[in-house]
Parts: C-alpha cells; structure tokens; sequence
C-alpha cells in the first residue's frame, strides 16, 4: 500500500468518525435544547488545548524533519566519500586501484541490496557491511606509496575513508525511529482530546459546521500521519535516502 492511499485513507476515516458522532449526537438533541449556552469555560478549554496540542504537534514535525535532513546528509557524506576514494585511488598503480574500487563496489552494492532494508526493518546495521568497509580501509592503508606523487594521494585517502567510517556511524546511530513510545501516545491521546472537546461546543449538522468539524479532524489525521512518515529518519523504502549512492555508483 502506497504513502499516499494510506494518508488518504488516515484523513477519510478520521472525517468519517466525527461527522457519524456528529449526526448521531444530533439526533439524541432535545427540540428545546439552545447551541448558545455552551459555558464559556468549555470554550475556553477547548481553544487552550487546541493551542498547546498544536504547540506540541509543532515540536514533533519539527524534530522529525531536522532528523529526516540528518540522515539525508549521513547518506550523502557516506556515499561522497567514498566515491571521492574510488576517484582519487587513480594515482595508485593498476592493480591497486582496481582492487580498491572493487572493494568499494562491494561495499555500497551490499550496503543498498542488502543493509538498507534490513536496517529499515530493524533499524541496526549488521556487522558485514563493517567488515567489507574495513576491507577498503586495509586496501588503502596497506599499499605502499611508490613516489611522491602516489605518496600526496595517501592521506587524503585515508582522510575519506575515514569520512565515510564517521558517517557509517552516524547512520548506525540514527537508524532507529525518532520519536519514543511515550511522545506517540501523548500525540495520540492528545488528538483525541483535541477532537473530542469539539463535541462540547453543540456541533450542529448544518454544512458549515460539519465541514469544519471534519477539516480539524482530517488536518489532526494528516499531522499524525506526517510525523508517523517522518519518524523513521532513512524513510520507509530504500529509495528515499539511499539515493546519493545509486547517483554515484552504478549499482
């Protein structure tokens, strides 16, 4: 099932459930009942935890999109760096460098086939892509330079390698989901504070109410939805971060 079947489907049912409370809500109103006396403290209550259930929601979009751009960034330093390895191993001689870019092949092809869905489901790296990461590591750290020009080239070398090791430690760190139990369940129950008290305010069934009744709780489900999607910094699939090493490897 695509993202965007089950966002819509997220925001019809939300729009669904308030309009039935609505309309069967109504249907037990007694003729001589007056929407106007609503006390004023209800509407106070409900615009308050409006404000602060918003305030919140704020916070949490805004951790789990600094999050989602933190993990862009770790795939892209990974995949620069070692790109910038199998480019600039060209001053090492013939069989070096092939050997190098051979391993460094290895590596992103198990990392994008293999890895990357597994940390998706698990959200840990498994201990194979370290061992084939630390096979280019020894490529280059135990080639011995054959001139100055191939000796200049070996720091940087091994300035890149170390680059993409720190950003393999990053993405390490950051695999698993943003959010904790505990904030899901206060986002949870606070939307069903936030829709629930809209009840308190004698919702009638004329289009104009029953239209905003179920814009708020459809913009509540599509909120939810948005961090749900955004929780999980390296996405859902594998083509929402892993990009930068399909772009720069032929993988």
């Amino acid at each position: 099932m695509s993202e965007w079947l089950m966002l819509a489907l997220a925001m019809a049912a939300a729009c669904a459930v308030v309009l039935s409370i609505t309309v069967l809500k109504q249907r037990r109103v007694r003729v001589d009942d007056n929407p106007h006396e609503t006390p004023d403290v209800i509407e106070y209550m409900t615009m308050m935890v409006g404000v602060v259930y918003a305030i919140v929601l704020g916070l949490a979009i805004a951790g789990v999109w600094e999050a989602r751009n933190g993990a862009q960034d770790t795939a892209r330093a990974e995949a620069q760096a070692l790109h910038e390895v199998s480019e600039r191993v060209q001053a090492y001689s013939p069989a070096a460098r092939e050997q190098v870019r051979a391993d460094v092949n290895s590596y992103v092809s198990y990392t994008v086939k293999k890895e990357w869905p597994s940390m998706l489901k698990s959200g840990e790296l498994n201990d194979k892509g370290a061992e084939l990461l630390e096979k280019v590591r020894a490529d280059l750290t135990s080639y011995q330079p054959r001139d100055d020009h191939e000796g200049q080239s070996y720091q940087p070398l091994l300035d890149q390698i170390g680059a993409a090791d720190a950003a393999r430690n990053a993405r390490a760190a950051n695999a698993g989901p943003t959010m904790p139990g505990v904030v899901w369940f206060g986002l949870i129950a606070g939307a069903l504070v936030a829709v629930g008290l809209i009840f308190t305010l004698q919702i009638r069934r004329s289009p104009r109410e029953l239209l905003l009744a179920g814009l708020y709780s459809a913009l509540i489900a599509f909120l939810l939805f948005l961090i749900w999607d955004f929780n999980s910094p390296f996405g859902h699939q594998v083509v929402d971060t892993a990009g930068p090493f399909s772009e720069l490897f032929s993988i």
